[in-house]
């Protein structure tokens, strides 16, 4: 953004290709940017003397499409994610259908539908399109619940484990070693008063607690509202029990 406006030639290496990327430099080229290279890992900047006006839609959010698709598997269900694109989020959806989930196309979006036993899986975190970082965290609520062993191997933030004694502390079995989570699968989860450490920590404890036996009390959940837009709501509407409250 800074460079489109700046004299001369501008070369970001290295550059994330990720869905969010390519939009907002297809956005700026609307407004008159000059812009090569988006969705490769250099991206070089002609700058402008200035910007125009555009129409533009934002693409929907894959990582909370991909939060939506653990709820249907951890709690059995069928849902419909509208406008949800399946090329922004194959790895996710390759897991997940390993996992236990038919995910195909619908008009104007995806249907995630539970079809099988729970089984586990071993995911490792990469740059995209590899299986990305925001879902590290909800996919392991997931595997708290299925039966067996599995291992998630985090190589993007090595440290992005703070969910880990929280969803012990639900009853889950856990263990840390490095860079790796070694999950052993538990019959049920209980409820249990939580706290939130960062935003996708956060959907993750909710997702537990929609399986979690008793209530499940979700804690500093401020990081929550960043990434989710009426969460509860929407889950309220798929038939859980969950809602906000303020901190006494």
């Amino acid at each position: 953004m800074a460079a489109t406006l700046t004299k001369g030639v501008t070369v970001i290496e290295n550059a994330a290709c990720e869905p969010e990327v390519i939009d907002l430099t297809n956005f700026l080229i609307k407004m008159g940017a000059k812009i090569n290279g988006q969705a490769t890992h250099r991206i070089i900047v002609e700058g402008v003397r200035r910007l125009h006006g555009a129409e533009h839609s934002v693409i929907p959010d894959r990582i909370e499409a991909g939060t939506y698709m653990v709820a249907a598997a951890i709690t059995k269900g069928d849902i419909t994610l509208k406008n949800a694109r399946l090329e922004h989020i194959v790895a996710v959806a390759d897991k997940l259908t390993e996992a236990a989930l038919s995910i195909t196309k619908v008009p104007n979006g995806l249907r995630a539908r539970f079809v099988k036993k729970l089984r586990p899986i071993d995911v490792t975190t990469l740059p995209y399109p590899g299986f990305t970082t925001d879902m590290q965290a909800q996919i392991m609520s997931l595997m708290t619940v299925t039966d067996g062993i599995s291992v998630i191997t985090e190589k993007i933030y090595p440290e992005r484990f703070i969910h880990i004694s929280e969803l012990n502390r639900m009853g889950a079995n856990i263990i840390l070693e490095g860079p790796n989570a070694i999950i052993k699968g538990v019959k049920y989860l209980s409820g249990a008063p939580v706290m939130a450490s960062d935003l996708r920590a956060s959907a993750a404890l909710v997702l537990a607690g929609l399986v979690a036996k008793g209530r499940t009390d979700i804690h500093r959940i401020y990081h929550l509202d960043r990434g989710y837009e009426m969460l509860e709501e929407k889950l309220a509407k798929l038939g859980a029990k969950v809602w906000k409250e303020k901190e006494k």
